[in-house]
């Protein structure tokens, strides 16, 4: 099935608000909902458009070429057009904000910094999107694709196609940061379909994360990790060609540690797992359980038979 949302009809366009997910507790996120929509075609008008704080939906069709990141404001919803809503060479920004929808938007090969980069942001969901670079460059040569770090909260990743990169998303960018992070980082991913990743899918430090029905294909090194006290709560998923599905086991593998190549420790994490998964040959390296087993909303499972077809249909663009 795909995510519930409220739709909002306007004279020309549709107005989605979160509700399924983390991102639907805290008040809800309800993005640009209410405020003015515009539409853009141009890096300065689309640059100008997303960064201010008052309620707005930006549709951007493209493609668009970024040099660096773009800053999004407070209480914003940016949603493709179709499938144009291309963003080629940069990512996104919310640092410090709150009350964030970015759908149906492609963004590719973003160099020195993430595809998506949130710092203490609450109320984000993240939707219906495609993420990729390539794997030819090495580890290093591209950063995360979601990127969720200093003490964000109340987060939904949904329905997304992350394919061909090395370490896709990071929820807590430093086991030495406990004091921000901990009471912090509740996100949920379901939906999403990761294909030719080498590991972060995610990983996750002093984290409650909710991941389910999730498609994974040709995880190389390390799937789902949960480290540094973090709690995953882990159900309905499927693994094909997958090396380590999940682990708690705080080894940092050097696939994933930008200071060590032989790889680093920190303290382990916490798994659990509800609805049962699939995890095809691969093996989990599971260290210890927690007590994270239910989450404070309403949700639908997909039956594990029909999730592949499900979010190989579903997630990505031009489905929504």
């Amino acid at each position: 099935m795909f995510p519930s949302v409220l739709l909002v009809l306007s004279a020309v366009f549709t107005v989605v608000v979160a509700q399924d997910g983390y991102a639907s507790l805290n008040g809800g996120t309800k993005g640009g909902a209410g405020g003015t929509t515009t539409t853009v075609s141009a890096v300065a008008a689309f640059q100008t458009a997303i960064k201010t704080d008052t309620a707005k939906t930006v549709y951007l069709k493209g493609p668009i070429t970024l040099s660096s990141q773009a800053t999004i404001g407070n209480n914003t919803s940016i949603i493709g057009v179709g499938t144009s809503g291309i963003i080629n060479g940069g990512g996104l920004k919310i640092v410090g904000k709150s009350n964030v929808i970015v759908r149906n938007l492609v963004i590719n090969k973003v160099v020195g910094n993430d595809a998506i980069t949130m710092q203490r942001a609450n109320n984000i969901w993240i939707d219906h999107n495609e993420f990729y670079s390539d794997t030819t460059h090495g580890f290093d040569y591209y950063d995360g694709q979601v990127d969720i770090t200093h003490a964000c909260d109340f987060i939904t990743v949904s329905y997304n196609y992350f394919h061909d990169h090395y370490k896709c998303s990071l929820i807590g960018h430093d086991p030495s940061n406990a004091k921000e992070d901990t009471a912090k980082f509740h996100l949920t991913y379901h939906h999403n379909r990761w294909n030719n990743i080498h590991t972060r899918t995610p990983a996750m430090r002093f984290a409650h994360v909710h991941s389910y029905n999730n498609l994974f294909d040709n995880v190389v090194s390390q799937g789902i990790h949960s480290r540094s006290k973090a709690e995953v709560l882990i159900e309905g998923n499927v693994f094909a060609n997958t090396t380590e599905p999940v682990s708690t086991f705080g080894f940092v593998i050097p696939d994933d540690s930008p200071d060590d190549p032989n790889g680093d420790f920190e303290p382990d994490g916490f798994a659990n797992f509800g609805a049962a998964n699939d995890f095809g040959n691969g093996k989990n390296n599971i260290t210890a359980t927690g007590l994270f087993t239910s989450v404070p909303y309403t949700y639908t499972l997909t039956p594990l038979a029909n999730v592949r077809s499900v979010v190989t249909a579903g997630a990505g663009v031009g489905k929504i």
